[in-house]
């Protein structure tokens, strides 16, 4: 007997702003010492386990906060960018289907959102899993599918490090009926290897969504994956009190104006596909080189850009650092973190252009 689907729900997001298609679930928590030997030793895929998600530090708060300050207007403008440019696109019969990679794209997809329909644009959003290696959860695409046609249908996903989550779109869609033939339409603020469909830059920049996980995701947990329908998640309530999933969607689109509403309609987001082929050929020589020079062995050890190598010192065990600069302040929760655990960390220069930084997982096994 088949199970029946459950209802999406929005987190601690407005419920206007997103529907999560995923099963809530509870899960025994595995400490990250542990989770590292079972991923290294490949006893266990990550999507099977969860750590505690602990609460950010006053530190790493008022840096996030900090960031969002100093950034938001950024965010603001490349959100209305990447709105104008989606809007822009022949559309099918329906609404446009915004489909947020969890966790990373919900908060730039929930902007998107707004801003889409902030230029006219009807408009849903939902929340939906991807598992490196085991692909998109496509019992969650097909529920998108019954409101919105594939030719309508963006994915959103908040940068990209070395293209891994791309990679596994492609896989997952290449054969499916309304995606076959053409690439997936990944939006991205940051695209730092040179491989989504349309991107607000290609800078290793503070996104300051990038600083936090689930208390800026809505509260839900990194996806688990599930053979049987929807894939699961976890809600972590005992983050509530430090929660900024609202605050943060709020604090950008108020800072939208009548007038750079209008700037994204004449300066829309554009992709430079020049420009992707020399990120995608010198990310995938950097890696290389960083596999070499420090003996690493797995892509997946390596953590390249801003985002996901402090995700890495939050989430995994690091074993190393490395920055373009120093004393950049973009870096500055980074090397906070680093200190705290005694991690090394190395100025490189433009050696590891065009990211900011890079942190090495230990090797544990």
């Amino acid at each position: 007997m088949q199970t029946a689907t459950p209802a999406p729900f929005s987190g601690s997001y407005a419920p206007e702003d997103i529907s999560f298609l995923l099963r809530r679930a509870h899960v025994e928590l595995t400490p990250v010492e542990q989770k590292e030997y079972y991923l290294q030793s490949g006893q266990r895929h990550y999507s099977d386990m969860l750590s505690e998600e602990r609460a950010p530090s006053r530190e790493h708060l008022e840096i996030y906060r900090a960031a969002l300050q100093e950034n938001g207007d950024r965010l603001a403008r490349e959100s209305l960018a990447l709105a104008a440019a989606i809007a822009a696109q022949p559309q099918a019969d329906g609404p446009i289907g915004l489909v947020s990679l969890v966790r990373a794209g919900c908060p730039l997809g929930v902007l998107l959102r707004r801003a889409l329909r902030l230029l006219g644009r009807d408009v849903r959003h939902y929340g939906v899993s991807i598992i490196r290696d085991r692909g998109l959860d496509t019992a969650a695409l097909s529920l998108v599918e019954q409101e919105c046609p594939p030719e309508n249908i963006y994915f959103v996903d908040g940068w990209t490090g070395k293209g891994a989550i791309s990679g596994e779109l492609s896989r997952s869609l290449r054969d499916r009926p309304g995606y076959a033939g053409r690439a997936p339409r990944l939006v991205v603020l940051a695209d730092l290897c040179g491989v989504s469909w349309l991107s607000a830059s290609c800078d290793d920049w503070l996104i300051p969504f990038g600083l936090l996980g689930a208390p800026v995701a809505g509260l839900v947990s990194r996806s688990l994956w599930a053979g049987d329908g929807l894939h699961k998640c976890m809600i972590w309530e005992s983050l509530r009190a430090v929660d900024q999933s609202r605050d943060f969607v709020d604090t950008v689109s108020s800072l939208w104006t009548a007038e750079m509403a209008a700037a994204a309609r004449q300066r829309p987001a554009v992709s430079n596909a020049r420009r992707q082929a020399e990120l995608r050929q010198r990310s995938a020589e950097l890696i290389q080189g960083v596999m070499r020079d420090y003996r690493v062995t797995s892509r997946n050890r390596i953590k390249p850009g801003i985002a996901e190598a402090t995700r890495a010192l939050l989430r995994r065990v690091p074993d190393h650092v490395i920055v373009r600069q120093y004393d950049d302040p973009d870096i500055r929760l980074l090397r906070s973190l680093a200190k705290r655990q005694g991690v090394t960390v190395e100025e490189a220069g433009e050696r590891i252009s065009p990211y900011k930084a890079i942190t090495i997982i230990r090797n544990v096994v």
